[in-house]
């Protein structure tokens, strides 16, 4: 496929905004609208002129973690509540023209802990929300999946791997598990019959300002890595550091995700969303360094289930969504950093007040 020619920034935004006028007045259900990726697709649709409704429990983040994602203050509908309550789902899919579903138990280290909850919350709560989007069809429902799908990508293979939408599946975490049975189970409910149209977005390493980890997890690199430096404790770099990520930021993110609802082509497709550039993790740890004198790196052992990495190919997103990340990683890592030490409020308590360094970094 031919690749679309690089567009300015001001040339990209525009032609989004322009794109995103056909969603002027559509009334969007978001699941999981509370959280970091979320909240920034709630806020890009409702300057596109949307009547947004968020459900989420509002119980991902310790203390004031959904407070300063800010959806609250966004002027969309927040109902708290659980996306396994069938009535409250198809009470908000009865009155929507479109429907996100990104609500999960959203982190690869608590899945593995929990299978028990990742089972609930992104299989079951899955299956309730395909089941009243069958029921009271919507226009499109796109459903957010993830670049874990791919595991650690072809056997055998050196160096980083380019991961394309049409290859081979091998998850090799719990979490990847639920989201590849997800993406069969959108594709057998939903479609032409159901009366309800669905897309598929497989996002890669999402990152950003105001993003904060949860405990014990070892995900979100970006602000794992920064905080540690920031508190003056060493960077961890599991397994090295040379795994590799394609870190998508969150601005790009909501952009590809709110045309995934509008985009014609869109329909019954799957897209990888990312730019298209591995970045290691010890790539990361330079890039931070700088900001914080005197910063130490330490090498410890990769967790279970966290993959190898690769990036993402593309060719497809960039057909079918017309769409391209353009917030590099020097830019997006500047951006969280220097957010970071000009927000002092946004370090976690349960962090700074911790004795040793986290369980995973």
């Amino acid at each position: 496929m031919p690749a679309l020619p690089h567009l300015t920034t001001a040339a990209a935004e525009e032609t989004v905004r322009s794109r995103l006028d056909k969603l002027r007045d559509a009334r969007v259900v978001v699941t999981g609208g509370g959280g970091l990726v979320g909240s920034r697709l709630v806020a890009l649709l409702r300057s596109a002129g949307c009547a947004v409704t968020v459900l989420d429990r509002m119980d991902a983040y310790p203390e004031s973690g959904h407070e300063t994602f800010g959806v609250a203050r966004s002027g969309a509908r927040l109902v708290v509540g659980d996306i396994r309550d069938a009535d409250t789902v198809g009470t908000l899919l009865r009155e929507a023209d479109f429907v996100v579903h990104a609500a999960a138990y959203a982190d690869v280290a608590a899945c593995t802990r929990r299978p028990d909850i990742a089972f609930r919350a992104n299989v079951e709560g899955t299956q309730v929300v395909l089941e009243q989007a069958a029921r009271f069809p919507v226009r499109r429902l796109v459903l957010v999946s993830s670049a874990s799908v791919y595991g650690n990508g072809v056997p055998g293979v050196e160096g980083p791997q380019v991961f394309r939408e049409d290859m081979p599946l091998d998850p090799v975490s719990v979490y990847a598990n639920g989201k590849l049975w997800a993406e069969h189970q959108t594709r057998l409910m939903l479609g032409a019959a159901s009366g309800t149209e669905y897309a598929v977005v497989r996002y890669f390493s999402v990152y950003g300002e105001p993003q904060i980890p949860k405990p014990g997890s070892h995900s979100w690199m970006v602000p794992w890595l920064s905080l540690q430096a920031r508190l003056g404790r060493p960077m961890r770099l599991n397994g090295g550091g040379n795994q590799v990520r394609d870190l998508v930021h969150v601005d790009d993110i909501a952009e590809a995700t709110a045309l995934a609802l509008t985009e014609e082509q869109m329909a019954g497709q799957t897209v990888n969303v990312g730019t298209g550039r591995p970045t290691s993790v010890r790539e990361v740890a330079d890039l931070i360094a700088p900001y914080f004198p005197g910063s130490r790196r330490i090498v410890t052992p990769r967790p279970d289930g966290d993959p190898l990495g690769g990036y993402a190919c593309v060719e497809r997103s960039r057909e079918l969504l017309r769409w391209q990340a353009r917030i590099g990683v020097r830019e997006g890592v500047d951006r969280y950093v220097r957010w970071l030490l000009e927000t002092p409020e946004a370090m976690p308590r349960w962090l700074a007040e911790e004795s040793g360094n986290p369980e995973e970094a």
